[in-house]
C-alpha cells in the first residue's frame, strides 16, 4: 500500500511583501478591500503582494504599490516593521510589512478593490485574514 502522507510536497511558502502606507497628515492608514475570486475575498488587507523571482521585498512593495494603487514609492523611504509566518489550511504565508509616509500620487483601486483611510485604533473592529492580526497589533502597540 503506498503512503501518500510521506510522498506529498509541502506546498511553498507563498512570500508576501506587505506595505503600511500612512497619510502623513492623518496617520490614518490605507487598507485595501479583497475583491471577489481572490483568497480572502472581501476581507481588508493591507496593500502588497507576491515577490517575483529574484526581486528583493523592497523591490517587490515598490512595484506592488505602483501596480495595485498607482503611488510610487521609494524604496528607502521603507522601513520594516513587523515579518510574520502564519499557516492557514490552505496555504502558508510569510508576510514581510514594511511601512511609509512618503510616496507620490493619490492612491486609486487599479483592481477594483475599495480603498479606505482607517484610523489605527478602529482597524480590529474590521475583518481582516487571521495572518494580519499581528500586522494590527504591531500598529497599535506603536501609538
Amino acid at each position: 500500500m503506498l503512503n501518500t502522507a510521506a510522498n506529498s510536497v509541502a506546498p511553498a511558502v507563498l512570500h508576501v511583501a506587505v506595505g503600511i502606507i500612512r497619510c502623513p497628515l492623518t496617520q490614518r492608514i490605507l487598507i485595501a478591500q479583497r475583491p471577489a475570486g481572490k483568497h480572502q475575498a472581501g476581507k481588508w488587507e493591507f496593500p502588497g503582494g507576491k515577490l517575483e523571482p529574484s526581486e528583493t521585498v523592497q523591490q517587490a512593495l515598490v512595484r506592488e504599490l505602483d501596480e495595485e494603487l498607482g503611488i510610487r514609492v521609494n524604496a528607502d523611504a521603507l522601513s520594516k516593521l513587523i515579518e510574520i509566518s502564519h499557516e492557514y489550511p490552505e496555504r502558508s504565508v510569510l508576510l514581510e510589512v514594511w511601512q511609509t509616509q512618503q510616496f507620490d500620487g493619490e492612491p486609486i483601486g487599479r483592481e477594483g478593490q475599495a480603498l479606505q483611510w482607517c484610523e489605527i485604533s478602529k482597524l480590529g473592529q474590521l475583518e481582516f485574514p487571521e495572518a494580519n492580526r499581528a500586522i494590527i497589533q504591531a500598529l497599535q502597540s506603536s501609538i
